[in-house]
């Protein structure tokens, strides 16, 4: 994939984001471009090959956003991005005279979303590369929702390595009021009422589970130098609910 960007915009600045996305796992691809894509200068161009669809009926699609573009498969890897972005354009990427030739049916990656980009970054326009869209499919929705009055109902978006558990919450979705007083979780049976500033706060209660404001943004459930993953028996998609005391 490098190769071909290279052959066609032998000036592009190729970033790495992650090579280690599980097998076919579509969710953890969407988190990770969420937790990455603001970190990026305006005009980045975002590549995202987990594709366990290559080859079917699928479509391939470029997104712009938050002045950045987005390239790879039509199958939600974009959709966590979209859904917090008021802008967004979609197009279906049929114009095949910009892919690589002959296209493989396992390797779009390589043949299509590669060439696609790079074209991108040589200025041609995205309505040049295929026809706008507006029914791109979505994961079911990375955004919290309220509860009643005075809760919020999230869920767990993603376990990092070490077992931390990211939920889809930010500052932005709790009213000012609720974290001034204090917040509340309840997350697979337990209540979690402790919220640190950093991971080594209270590092005394090895057994305290506990909430932090993680580096991406969002609220994570976490334990001093263990898995919370593994002490709430929790897998991604838990509901987490969150309120005050």
């Amino acid at each position: 994939m490098k190769g071909v960007i290279l052959s066609i915009n032998p000036q592009a600045r190729i970033v790495d984001i992650t090579h280690e996305i599980p097998p076919q796992d579509v969710v953890a691809a969407a988190f990770t471009l969420l937790a990455a894509y603001q970190s990026f200068p305006p005009g980045t161009i975002h590549v995202g090959v987990v594709d366990p669809g290559v080859g079917s009926s699928r479509r391939p699609i470029l997104a712009t956003a938050a002045a950045q573009y987005f390239v790879g498969p039509d199958n939600g890897i974009f959709s966590y991005v979209l859904e917090r972005e008021q802008e967004v354009q979609i197009f279906h990427l049929n114009r095949e005279k910009y892919f690589r030739h002959p296209v493989s049916a396992t390797f779009h990656g390589r043949d299509v979303f590669a060439p696609v980009a790079a074209t991108l970054s040589n200025g041609v326009l995205p309505a040049k590369l295929g026809r706008k869209i507006a029914d791109p499919v979505s994961l079911p929705t990375g955004v919290p929702v309220k509860s009643g009055k005075s809760a919020l109902r999230g869920c767990i978006l993603h376990i990092d390595h070490f077992g931390n558990c990211i939920t889809n919450i930010t500052r932005e979705n709790v009213p000012v009021d609720w974290l001034s007083n204090g917040i509340r979780l309840k997350v697979a049976g337990k209540v979690i009422k402790t919220l640190r500033r950093c991971f080594a706060e209270g590092n005394d209660k090895p057994e305290e589970l506990f909430a932090i404001w993680g580096s991406a943004g969002f609220l994570e459930i976490a334990a001093a130098n263990r898995s919370a993953a593994e002490m709430l028996r929790a897998k991604r998609g838990e509901v987490v609910l969150l309120s005050t005391p």
